[in-house]
């Protein structure tokens, strides 16, 4: 197996500046890292200070996120650009609405802008279950009806989990529309209600080894693929309010998973 690029997910150190994140991430000797976009605090000066911290490191911005229809302005124009200046391989979008007509435009739109900008850069839709377009069947059908050539699908293992779908869900799609995987671990039984979904996903994550989900089954479905950590954990939070000792006990805890 090839050597797999290890990233830590924005959402670990959901609280720090991006600029931050790629310091404490770079130093820690995470390959790469996510990078949180607000569009109400998003700068050209933060935006230079990224990139500046980006070459100056050597550390990849793997992703950045997020694109969510139907949560306030849109940001896909003001993100799209901020991906291609700080070299970002991927881009997020999901949705809260369930507007099938709607999304489909959007997520073109995204795909569209992002071809113009830089055609490196794909757009990947991500499954939540708290969101009416829940599983990795509806986000199928989003790339599809799409058809995008920079399109894709995210499959983050929680939300695999939370959806009903398992790891063999994933086998019965053409691999290619899945160019990195999002993991983390927890329980195998996900919580009853819609709350308790959204709490776990935000606050009630894992590391790898802690809980009891099928990651093992995942990578070999997805072989090679670049993983995006996303442990998005209370627990972690208040163990480690540094984020340079967050970074560092969060690669501690997946750096074999590199081949």
């Amino acid at each position: 197996m090839s050597k797999r690029l290890l990233s830590l997910a924005a959402g670990v150190m959901i609280e720090f500046p991006a600029e931050e994140v790629v310091t404490s991430a770079a130093a820690a000797g995470w390959p790469a890292c996510g990078i949180w976009f607000d569009l109400e605090q998003w700068t050209d000066a933060r935006e230079r200070e990224i990139k500046r911290r980006l070459d100056d490191t050597g550390i990849i911005a793997l992703d950045i996120e997020p694109i969510i229809v139907g949560v306030g302005d849109d940001p896909t124009d003001r993100l799209v650009d901020a991906a291609a200046a700080l070299g970002a391989r991927f881009i997020l979008f999901t949705s809260r609405i369930g507007e099938w007509d709607v999304v489909v435009e959007r997520f073109a739109y995204a795909c569209d802008r992002a071809q113009a900008a830089d055609p490196s850069i794909t757009v990947v839709y991500e499954f939540l279950p708290i969101f009416p377009l829940g599983t990795i069947a509806d986000a199928h059908r989003v790339v599809s009806e799409a058809a995008r050539p920079n399109s894709a699908i995210l499959v983050d293992n929680l939300h695999l989990r939370s959806s009903g779908a398992r790891p063999a869900d994933v086998a019965a799609y053409d691999p290619k529309l899945f160019p990195y995987i999002q993991i983390a671990d927890a329980p195998l039984r996900a919580p009853a209600d819609g709350a308790a979904l959204y709490d776990e996903a935000i606050n009630g994550r894992s590391w790898p080894g802690d809980g009891e989900l099928p990651i093992d089954e995942l990578l070999a479905v997805v072989p090679d693929v670049p993983i995006s950590y996303e442990v998005r954990s209370a627990a972690t939070r208040t163990a480690y309010p540094d984020a340079l000792e967050r970074a560092k006990y969060g690669w501690s805890r997946v750096r074999h998973h590199t081949g």
